[in-house]
């Protein structure tokens, strides 16, 4: 399954590579943790049949869940059979922060 590590997220983002960067926690785990990586948009993965459609099949897309595990790879996985170039985040945003990359708050 096409994964992109925390590394290359960030050289993605700091390099200004156009990519759609969604953020698929559980509504708890989001609002328990209480930040997002900047750039990101917030989908319910248990809704994601009603914003699947809303996702652009022309470029880069990026799921990240607590740990890059089942969320985000069950949904890359339904994305990729739609066509979209969908990769999940490898470790999650657990992963992100361990490598030093920021968040920001949520709402910010």
């Amino acid at each position: 399954m096409s994964h992109i590590t925390p590394a290359e997220l960030a050289l993605w983002q700091r390099g200004g590579l156009a990519h759609t960067l969604i953020d698929v926690r559980r509504a708890a785990a989001r609002q328990g943790d209480g930040g997002q990586i900047a750039g990101g948009q917030w989908h319910d993965p248990a809704r994601w049949l009603d914003w699947k459609d809303s996702i652009p099949i022309d470029g880069l897309v990026v799921l990240y869940c607590v740990h890059g595990r089942e969320v985000s790879q069950g949904l890359v996985a339904a994305l990729r059979v739609m066509g979209v170039d969908a990769r999940y985040l490898a470790g999650g945003i657990e992963a992100w922060k361990v490598a030093g990359e920021a968040v920001q708050a949520l709402g910010a």
